[in-house]
């Protein structure tokens, strides 16, 4: 599911799909995406890329298409891949950088940046 808070500049993303369940923040204010991989009990920081990440504005649009084609033909399908390796629990530093959402998804849990 996808719920999107224009007023806060947030879209929220909930993946439930047994060990490939997620929750994803796009902090669009903060220009960084926060990723909970449930089975992993971890959480992955990126920086918004403009280039390959769609605009707040265009989000909606997308996830529109999406449901009413049942395919986005979209050249902004992004796949990221993380690697294992060195990881941080956050502290008041890094949640005063993210935001509180992004804080709220990953208190806790190992951050990968």
């Amino acid at each position: 599911t996808m719920t999107i808070h224009n007023e806060n500049h947030i879209v929220e993303v909930h993946v439930r799909s047994g060990v490939y369940s997620s929750d994803t923040i796009f902090d669009y204010s903060r220009g960084y995406i926060a990723t909970k991989l449930l089975s992993q009990k971890a959480c992955f920081i990126m920086k918004i890329n403009k280039d390959y990440i769609p605009e707040l504005k265009e989000i909606g649009r997308l996830a529109f298409e999406r449901k009413t084609m049942k395919k986005l033909y979209s050249p902004k399908n992004v796949w990221v891949q993380f690697q294992s390796g060195h990881s941080v629990f956050g502290n008041f530093k890094d949640w005063l950088f993210y935001g509180r959402p992004i804080e709220q998804l990953c208190a806790g849990l190992p951050l990968y940046q």
